[in-house]
């Protein structure tokens, strides 16, 4: 048996997004993601919408190291926490939930490492149980935690306010105690934890900005904010990243069993 691999960048799966552009569907991933991926030493895969299917979700597993989540200006459908739409001029991609929320969880059973943004971490919460405030701006106590409207990107993307990075956690393990300023351009937000997830950041308001997936037996963390926005600027966002980067290359040489790219018995 032929050993693993090392000198391959992990393959990290990066879920698209839905989109329609005139009268053509498309698929559709933010560069900033992909930016973000390489920038953690790996090879991100784009993975279109072909459903969550068992047979569809195995045969692209059996290419990962890792998963990537991202943001999108689409939410969750809250069907998915058993609740109606509140807003319907809110976008949605039912096709993203239909590939994310199964191979979420099973991810999770493999034990691949698994990093989430913004929908990603919301996606994440959801498919392992727990659901959503579909307006975090509209519950008593909570802030707004929307980007400002009309600004440019390095605006909206700028930082918003701090996060108290939670003691005893894998983010503490990364950053380092106290807090952390962040950007925020959401609206929705974690309403009921999931059960097994470990809150690793809050919020000043209490809203919870970090976690982590406790029973995974591989690197997991979902962040609400965006930390590929400038990542190769930003400390923060290169501590996360490269810490992910080195789980998908531990999956890569020592979970992953060998691949057989050719046959060589002679008699085929």
């Amino acid at each position: 048996m032929s050993a693993v691999d090392t000198s391959r960048k992990p393959r990290v799966l990066v879920p698209v997004c839905n989109r329609q552009l005139g009268d053509h569907p498309f698929h559709i991933v933010g560069k900033k993601y992909i930016d973000a991926v390489r920038l953690a030493g790996c090879l991100p895969v784009i993975v279109p919408n072909l459903g969550g299917a068992t047979e569809v979700l195995d045969d692209w597993l059996a290419l990962a190291d890792g998963v990537f989540l991202t943001g999108s200006p689409s939410n969750v459908h809250p069907s998915h926490f058993e609740e109606d739409v509140y807003n319907p001029a809110l976008p949605l991609d039912p096709g993203r939930d239909a590939l994310t929320l199964p191979l979420i969880r099973r991810a999770v059973d493999m034990g691949l490492p698994l990093f989430a943004i913004c929908r990603g971490f919301q996606e994440t919460n959801v498919a392992l149980g727990g659901s959503l405030h579909q307006a975090v701006q509209e519950q008593p106590g909570l802030a707004d935690h929307r980007a400002p409207e009309g600004q440019p990107p390095q605006v909206a993307y700028g930082e918003q306010h701090a996060i108290t990075v939670l003691p005893g956690g894998r983010l503490e393990a990364l950053l380092g105690p106290g807090a952390v300023q962040v950007n925020s351009l959401h609206g929705q937000g974690v309403n009921q934890l999931a059960p097994g997830l470990r809150i690793e950041a809050v919020a000043p308001d209490g809203l919870v900005e970090a976690f982590s997936i406790s029973p995974a037996r591989g690197f997991s963390l979902c962040v609400q904010w965006h930390p590929e926005w400038q990542a190769a600027g930003n400390p923060t966002s290169m501590a996360l990243l490269q810490a992910f980067g080195r789980a998908c290359r531990d999956y890569r040489d020592q979970v992953r069993q060998p691949r057989h790219d050719f046959k060589t018995d002679p008699e085929t």
